[in-house]
């Protein structure tokens, strides 16, 4: 990135910020709907500024702890198209909303304790953030630079946070949204006291995923020792497999029915072992995140067809946060414009119309440990974005091992196993699926207190 526009985009910021007279002031959020009290703690609801007329919904809960000094800490749900509202309602926000679509009860595991949360809903057509000229078609290098433009818009508005330590948070999709976002951080050389990252259950690598899904289907019993034969035999030499191997037509065929036979029969791929929410076997459509490999299968072989997306993941159930949010006392409340339309969990627009730029993050996140630490974790009951997938993907760096593989507890109970290498961590949470921290709570909390503080998880 050219420095000089790195400044142009801080002083474009400046200057938006001041002609649109909205403060930080401006933005507090006085009363919140469905609370048994209000909060003690600040928060804030409202729009930064990102490249030409896109305009980036954020909403930013100060800390519980020290805001002055505590961590800002920033989180991107992925998708990609899926709002981090859903982190906020749903994960490790202060407040989750309950099943009637009304009311919020606290989250005594909410991230908040220790660290000042900015959720920002990203790119633009997803949540509530919009663009002036609704042109929705983006790709990942376009998100990354909104990203950056929206978040140096944001330490205008709150320049008391500046000297904060900063770092970068996100789940699935965000495998991409994460590293391509601190890399432009890096590249900026700009004031942001960047100190880290973290991908939770991330899409990190496209072929390290796929095949690991494989791998993570027969293990888990999800189809038998037939299917498994034949695809040593085809796609298998001298004890490696590769099953997206594109020249390979039997192997994809053979692997494209085999990931059939489980990812499209009703289970969560969210959770092997969580009931699939609200759906019925027939209507189960494939995770968000890996519609684009699978239908580069199905252009090749006739066993994936993708269908209409649909505005909710498969097995996930959005109900209560989309009646919460799109109440006009709420949408008052978070200085929603009335212009927009219902808040959904996912833009079908925005997945749609998305160009996926990155097939492995590996450079990005070489360059990015030269600088900051690192943290990947998964629930290891994830299918979209499986443990094995990116287990492999931070083994592949070839980084030196600083603490072998061990468990972790939460009390005397194992939460689950950890890895350390230089500058990059790998954990995973057992029993947990996509969504960590909603699954595991204080096992996430746990996790991400010892990743702020740089000490090692035990």
């Amino acid at each position: 990135m050219d420095k000089m526009f790195t400044i142009c985009c801080f002083f474009l910021g400046c200057f938006a910020l001041i002609r649109s007279g909205l403060s930080a002031q401006d933005d507090i959020i006085s009363f919140l709907p469905g609370l048994p009290h209000q909060p003690m703690f600040r928060q804030y609801s409202g729009y930064l500024k990102a490249q030409g007329t896109k305009k980036f919904h954020y909403w930013f809960v100060e800390s519980q702890n020290n805001p002055k000094s505590d961590p800002v800490v920033l989180w991107l749900n992925g998708g990609p198209g899926c709002s981090s509202l859903d982190g906020f309602l749903s994960e490790h926000g202060p407040f989750l909303v309950n099943s009637d679509g009304k009311t919020l009860h606290y989250n005594p595991y909410s991230w908040n304790k220790v660290a000042n949360m900015l959720y920002l809903e990203s790119p633009a057509g997803v949540g509530f953030s919009y663009s002036d000229d609704k042109n929705y078609t983006t790709d990942d290098d376009t998100v990354s630079m909104d990203n950056y433009v929206a978040l140096l818009a944001f330490f205008v508005k709150f320049p008391q946070f500046k000297n904060n330590p900063f770092f970068v948070t996100g789940e699935s999709y965000g495998g991409v949204y994460v590293p391509t976002l601190s890399y432009r951080i890096l590249q900026g050389n700009s004031t942001i006291n960047m100190k880290g990252f973290a991908v939770g259950n991330g899409l990190l690598s496209y072929v390290e995923n796929f095949n690991s899904l494989v791998y993570f289907g027969y293990y888990h019993g999800l189809f038998g020792d037939e299917h498994w034969h034949q695809l040593q035999k085809l796609c298998c030499v001298d004890g490696k497999c590769l099953f997206y191997n594109k020249t390979n037509l039997p192997c994809l065929e053979l692997t494209g029915e085999v990931l059939r036979s489980f990812t499209k029969i009703g289970l969560n791929t969210y959770g092997l072992y969580q009931n699939c929410s609200g759906l019925k076997s027939k209507d189960v459509r494939l995770f968000f995140a890996f519609k684009n490999l699978l239908t580069t299968i199905n252009k090749k072989t006739k066993y994936f067809h993708t269908g209409k997306l649909g505005l909710t993941p498969p097995c996930l159930n959005s109900t209560a946060a989309n009646k919460y949010l799109n109440t006009p006392s709420v949408r008052q409340a978070i200085h929603i414009p009335t212009m927009l339309p219902n808040w959904t969990i996912c833009s079908e627009v925005v997945n749609k119309n998305y160009k996926m730029v990155y097939e492995t993050l590996s450079p990005v996140v070489l360059k990015l440990i030269q600088h900051y630490r690192g943290m990947v974790y998964n629930g290891d009951t994830d299918m979209a974005c499986n443990f094995l997938g990116d287990q492999e993907f931070v083994e592949s760096l070839g980084l030196k091992v600083v603490k072998e593989r061990r468990f972790w507890k939460i009390g005397p109970q194992i939460a689950g196993f950890v890895k350390d290498f230089e500058k990059l961590s790998f954990v995973t949470i057992k029993g947990a699926g996509h969504m960590v921290p909603e699954d595991k709570p204080s096992e996430a909390l746990k996790m991400f207190i010892s990743f702020l503080e740089n000490k090692p998880l035990q």
